[in-house]
């Protein structure tokens, strides 16, 4: 199964509990505070991933297989979940509530739509790979050895969350390079799923993002008839990290409405 976070509620209620599922790159770590600060009425886990963070790797990271871990996932909480997915772990979610439904109460897709797009992402896998990791003993100093070749600070410190310092051996990366650049087309892609969801859906979206454009909306309005949209102003496709406290309170307004 995957690896998870747990955040218990800090005032137990009825409410189901909310399941983060992550993007490229990323980790649960990545959604600590928000994650900690929404688990104010109920529990919050961050899940990693396949062939990201503690989870297992796998050969395959296509979103049939994506949307299994989650399911298993939400199978250990008791069946039944308010599920939040960013960017790739948002398809992963899409994908789960289109064809085991029964499992999302409600569902929030930060900044994706259900299609393929043409853009490739293996130049950061190249560019972590180039990291010299001989005598390396400090985050900052990673940092400084990254900059050769990831010119933007904040996109450095995501990259390094799943740089393992301590790992036995020395430091490694805490990502399936290899899998990931060979399933890089299914992960920029979309299967295709055919049916809906007919539970309540929010499409969180950065203004400044490209991911969801105008005529987006028709094939998701297909797919999720309940689907609510809203923006961030000011934020990117990164509009967790960017927007914070406006993410956590869209998200909170929409899973207690």
């Amino acid at each position: 199964m995957l690896a998870t976070l747990h955040h218990p509620a800090a005032t137990p209620t009825d409410a189901p509990p909310l399941v983060i599922a992550h993007g490229l790159y990323g980790s649960g770590r990545n959604w600590g505070v928000i994650a900690r600060r929404l688990a104010d009425i109920r529990d919050v886990v961050a899940v990693d991933m396949r062939n990201h963070g503690a989870s297992p790797w796998a050969d395959s990271h296509s979103y049939p297989d994506l949307a299994e871990d989650l399911a298993e996932v939400i199978a250990s909480l008791g069946g039944r979940v308010d599920l939040l997915g960013h960017s790739m772990g948002g398809k992963a979610a899409m994908q789960l509530a289109l064809t085991q439904g029964a499992l999302v109460r409600r569902l929030v897709v930060a900044d994706i739509a259900p299609v393929a797009y043409d853009h490739d992402q293996t130049r950061h896998i190249q560019a972590m790979r180039a990291l010299d990791l001989t005598d390396l003993h400090s985050r900052a100093e990673a940092d400084q050895r990254l900059s050769a070749v990831v010119e933007d600070a904040g996109l450095r410190a995501f990259f390094l969350q799943s740089l393992d310092l301590k790992a036995e051996g020395g430091p490694r990366w805490r990502l399936n390079f290899d899998v990931l650049e060979a399933e890089m087309p299914k992960i920029v892609g979309w299967p295709g799923t055919a049916g809906s969801f007919d539970g309540p859906t929010l499409f969180l979206t950065g203004a400044e993002s490209h991911y969801v454009r105008p005529e987006h909306r028709e094939p998701i309005r297909a797919q999720f008839p309940k689907a609510r949209f809203a923006k961030l102003i000011g934020a990117g496709h990164w509009l967790h990290a960017e927007k914070p406290r406006e993410f956590e309170e869209a998200v909170r307004v929409f899973l207690t409405a």
